[in-house]
């Protein structure tokens, strides 16, 4: 009995004093962040997942303003936000590119205690066949667009801070904002930045009691999506699919308990929360059973994250190695073609007086079975 309960100490002594080390060390420390009777700020806020926030923290009593470029649609998530909640919503028609307009915006809302900036765009395409006003476009929108946000509404987030208690402002990044995908690379450009952002601007604004939270959803059921995937490449399709997509309400409500937590990252499924960990890197962490995760889960998570890499290569070169034999296909079958109507060619031709120099029956039904029985398996791996 003794040696098991040494056996256990032994056991227990290097987890406990991991935690103790990180019950130590962690910055920024835990935090809440409550959101009723305060104003917060969504962009983004006329679809999607910025109208399930609205609704959401208007439910739960906070002040809450939206803005997107679409008057009519703005007006009518104010409709459905009043019919919801029983509760008004201002709103603010501005282009987020437009930092002239975003002040306003901003400036006619009063002071914000969260700022959510949730706008975003995603044309999926290689690189290679992106035109550069779609790249310009989505890291103005996302990336440019949020600096234009943040610097038009960091003033008035830090004034009387202690009294209206703490602020928080939250970046809605993407799980591509965590790892790069086929198809991504404007995308995962601008949601990337975010990171680098976020990080930065933590530091700038912790005296300031204001807490910053980077939100990862996976593809999210919006309309959004229905029209990003009428373009995505297919290998995008196919390696995006390993990820499920989750509907906008429950995106919402995990972006909500990350931001009243203070969380820096706020994964939205599982497969998130392995990136999040797999991603950890230099990060903040506020949550001692979470940085003990990290550290403990490096290793199996780098092996895991080695895994998807792994499958996702593979799915690359398999796709490749199609479209190769597709090519060859289509030259084959091209050539078939050729031959079979200089055949043909030869029968009408030079079928002989009896003919009239067109085509006698075994000779037509000659030509015709060469036609069927070669180019028909050709047509079916096109089809294919």
């Amino acid at each position: 009995m003794a040696t098991l309960s040494l056996l256990s100490l032994l056991l227990l002594f290097p987890p406990s004093l991991l935690l103790l080390l990180l019950h130590l060390i962690l910055r920024p420390r835990p935090v809440k962040i409550p959101i009723k009777d305060r104003h917060v700020f969504i962009t983004g806020g006329s679809s999607g997942i910025g109208l399930a926030m609205a609704h959401q923290a208007a439910s739960q009593g906070a002040r809450v303003s939206i803005l997107a470029r679409g008057r009519d649609k703005l007006e009518e998530a104010q409709r459905a936000i009043r019919l919801a909640t029983g509760i008004d919503v201002a709103v603010f028609s501005a282009d987020a590119r437009d930092f002239e307009a975003v002040k306003a915006a901003v400036e006619e809302a009063g002071p914000i205690d969260v700022l959510v900036c949730n706008q975003g765009v995603f044309v999926p395409s290689e690189l290679e066949k992106q035109e550069m006003e779609e790249v310009k476009f989505m890291i103005d929108v996302n990336l440019i667009g949020t600096f234009h946000l943040v610097k038009a509404a960091l003033d008035g987030m830090k004034k009387n801070r202690r009294e209206r208690g703490p602020g928080s402002i939250a970046f809605m990044s993407s799980q591509a904002g965590q790892v790069g995908i086929y198809g991504y690379t404007a995308y995962s450009a601008s949601k990337f930045g975010l990171r680098g952002m976020a990080e930065s601007l933590q530091q700038e604004v912790i005296a300031d009691n204001i807490h910053v939270s980077l939100i990862f959803p996976p593809d999210t059921e919006t309309p959004g999506l229905a029209e990003e995937e009428k373009k995505r490449p297919q290998l995008t399709s196919i390696i995006a699919a390993s990820s499920g997509a989750m509907k906008a309400d429950e995106v919402a409500k995990k972006a909500w308990d990350g931001i009243k937590s203070g969380s820096f990252f706020v994964p939205c499924n599982f497969e998130g929360i392995l990136l999040a960990v797999a991603t950890a890197g230099l990060s903040p962490q506020r949550s001692l059973w979470m940085a003990f995760v990290e550290v403990i889960a490096a290793g199996i998570t780098r092996i895991a994250a080695l895994c998807f890499q792994w499958t996702w290569y593979g799915s690359i070169e398999k796709w490749h190695a199609h479209k190769k034999c597709i090519l060859i296909f289509h030259y084959l079958s091209f050539e078939i073609r050729n031959y079979i109507f200089e055949v043909n060619w030869q029968f009408t031709f030079n079928s002989g007086p009896r003919s009239g120099g067109v085509f006698g029956k075994g000779e037509i039904f000659y030509s015709g079975a060469i036609s069927y029985y070669v180019l028909t398996p050709f047509k079916v791996f096109k089809r294919w």
